[in-house]
């Protein structure tokens, strides 16, 4: 009677049970997410991380096969990180020429004929150029991400859910980047560039989308320093105090960027990329205030924890 009766519920729950896996599958996923957020990883310092290992065989071995796991990690974050990056230049092949033509505006209404090619695989490479910026700028959210999932786990609960903010504001701050280069830098540069002197210009496209590309990765990518900054100062590296007495010194570092970046030496160019980084210089001391407060609020309740 009881197996019939078990053989009748399992014939009536029959339907739900795809429901039930899916249900349960959601459940650990969840469980896993609120553990990721939640658990606090072991506050161990490198000297004494160092010290332990060389104290004995067992303590080194043991060493040596976490850096394994964290190099194996770092492999598989990396590894997805260009997949993304291969999908979306890839994607970007779809509408790399209006790109392009729109990168050329600098030089004028008909900026692409300006461009002369004279390889046959010139045209080829420079079209790969633009779409592997595109395909970057589409992919910078999961780089983001995969860099955000490698260094989380070293990281305090309140500093890794402070951080997760980080995944959109990379993405806005390299678009904002972007943006800044295309519409405040190259207006003034390629103008004075294709007109000094008074020479006839007659720009290769890999030399004109070499110098753009460069720019917008390069702005791009230091308009990111607010973020890296906050990270560092997240897991005890930078200090806010410590930025801020630094801060001439950050002027000559940011001034000599801004002439390695800038593709002109007069001083309004370097002005306008000296400026907006100067500025996220000050944003950045800021952010790492902001880490440093949450990294202390977390090691005064950990203190109370343990007492």
């Amino acid at each position: 009677m009881n197996a019939l009766l078990r053989r009748l519920i399992g014939l009536l729950t029959l339907p739900l049970r795809p429901f039930q896996r899916t249900a349960r599958w959601l459940r650990a996923r969840w469980q896993a997410v609120v553990l990721f957020f939640t658990e606090v990883p072991e506050d161990v310092s490198l000297t004494e991380t160092v010290g332990e290992a060389l104290g004995s065989r067992e303590s080194l071995a043991e060493t040596l096969s976490g850096l394994g796991e964290h190099i194996d990690a770092l492999r598989r974050h990396l590894l997805r990180s260009l997949i993304a990056l291969a999908i979306t230049t890839a994607l970007s092949f779809t509408f790399a020429r209006d790109l392009m033509l729109v990168l050329a505006r600098p030089l004028g209404a008909d900026g692409l004929a300006r461009l002369t090619v004279i390889e046959p695989t010139e045209a080829v490479g420079v079209f790969m150029r633009v779409s592997l910026l595109s395909g970057l700028a589409f992919a910078m959210p999961w780089i983001v991400l995969e860099i955000y999932l490698f260094i989380a786990p070293g990281l305090m609960p309140r500093s890794r859910q402070l951080l997760l903010g980080a995944i959109p504001a990379a993405s806005l701050l390299f678009v904002l980047g972007l943006a800044f280069t295309y519409f405040l830098l190259l207006p003034t540069a390629i103008p004075f560039l294709y007109n000094f002197l008074d020479f006839r210009a007659s720009w290769r496209p890999s030399a004109y989308f070499g110098l753009v590309t460069n720019l917008m990765l390069w702005i791009g990518l230091a308009f990111q320093m607010p973020l890296a900054v906050y990270a560092l100062a997240a897991v005890g590296l930078l200090h806010a105090r410590q930025l801020a007495r630094q801060w001439r010194a950050a002027i000559v570092v940011i001034a000599v960027l801004a002439a390695m970046i800038t593709p002109t030496v007069d001083p309004v160019n370097m002005a306008l990329v000296m400026a907006p980084m100067a500025a996220l210089y000050g944003v950045s001391i800021l952010g790492a205030a902001v880490a440093g407060a949450g990294r202390r609020r977390d090691a005064v309740r950990r203190a109370a924890q343990a007492g």
